[in-house]
């Protein structure tokens, strides 16, 4: 049958039906010897030359097919299972926004999202729910029509891309909130007079360490070393495990805690399913009401890093301390070790002391 061939490879042997179309070469591949039988790929090709002689492509067709499959939910779940990397707080995240932002979309397809249905849904999310939601919620989509590209050759154009051509994101300015200087004091007060010890120890930790909510709160006793006085948090944002000194403060702190929830596998353990404190937004709020200090705790590790700027710290010890990869050339050349950090820790908690005990 003219136009049906075997082609024989390195290593396979593939069947595969070719034909000229308005003068151009195309060729459908069928599929490789030992999947196929000759009798089936012949009649395959038999179908595809037909198309050809037509005017048709059979690969067009083939794309045709596959946009009618891909929904945004079916490259939600690709994207989860084949980003090996991918934590389960940021499969959560995704699931979350999508489902209760784009909920009627999850099983249109991809090739019908359009950017006019995009530009309408930012703006609406933006609206009901603010704009940092809605700047999130497509940041997560167009990432999802990039995955959808790679991996079903589908959706060649990002239509999330026109949020970008257009300017039309919200502009979001960072928070600049930190627990100032003068107001240690009252905040430490509140937060020793707090009945609950181990919401009044994480958030005493958060201050004193500059680690995020979720680093801190999954602590475990394994991670921690008294005899050498140092802690490790596994789980980091940027998955590079972090190991840091004590300060005097803090070792006597481990010390107490683990007289009373040493048997506990984490440090600071909780009630819920996960085992471990969450965030005390009831406590927060209490410590709010009794300082006068509005805080969240990534407030607590803004105001870490400018107790830490303040002292003069060095940049490279300042970005080790809170897990910021360095970018630059020189100091892919700088070892961190945890022995230089314990002078910078112990100044850090130093300065907090002599604030609130009105020690200049």
């Amino acid at each position: 049958m003219p136009g049906f061939y075997l082609i024989i490879g390195k290593s396979a042997k593939t069947y595969a039906a070719q034909k000229d179309i308005r003068g151009r070469s195309v060729r459908f591949t069928i599929g490789r010897h030992g999947h196929f039988t000759p009798e089936e790929a012949r009649k395959i090709a038999r179908d595809k030359l037909y198309l050809m002689s037509q005017g048709i492509n059979p690969n067009t067709l083939k794309t045709e097919e596959k946009r009618k499959e891909i929904t945004l939910a079916k490259v939600l779940k690709n994207y989860q299972d084949t980003r090996k990397n991918l934590k389960q707080a940021t499969k959560d995240d995704y699931e979350y926004h999508l489902n209760k932002y784009l909920s009627d979309w999850m099983n249109k397809l991809m090739a019908d999202i359009d950017k006019d249905m995009v530009i309408a849904r930012h703006s609406l999310i933006g609206k009901n729910h603010g704009p940092s939601v809605a700047n999130g919620t497509m940041r997560i989509l167009r990432a999802l029509f990039n995955h959808a590209h790679a991996s079903f050759d589908i959706c060649e154009v990002n239509p999330v891309a026109y949020l970008s051509r257009t300017k039309a994101w919200y502009p979001i300015r960072r928070k600049q909130t930190y627990i100032k200087p003068h107001q240690l004091k009252a905040w430490w007060k509140a937060v020793n007079d707090l009945e609950n010890e181990t919401q009044r120890d994480y958030l005493l930790f958060l201050l004193l360490t500059g680690l995020r909510k979720s680093e801190a709160a999954k602590l475990k006793w394994a991670d921690i070393d008294m005899l050498d006085k140092t802690f490790t948090i596994i789980d980091t944002k940027n998955s590079d495990p972090l190991t840091l000194p004590m300060s005097d403060f803090l070792f006597s702190m481990f010390t107490q805690r683990r007289l009373r929830y040493g048997n506990y596998d984490y440090v600071f353990p909780g009630t819920g399913a996960h085992g471990h404190l969450i965030e005390p937004k009831a406590s927060i709020y209490k410590v709010a009401q009794n300082s006068g200090v509005t805080f969240t705790c990534h407030d607590l590790r803004r105001t870490f890093l400018t107790i830490a700027e303040s002292l003069d710290i060095s940049h490279y010890a300042l970005k080790r301390l809170v897990n910021h990869r360095l970018s630059d050339v020189t100091s892919g050349y700088i070892i961190a070790n945890v022995e230089r950090l314990r002078r910078p820790v112990e100044q850090i908690a130093q300065f907090v002391l002599e604030k609130v005990n009105d020690r200049i």
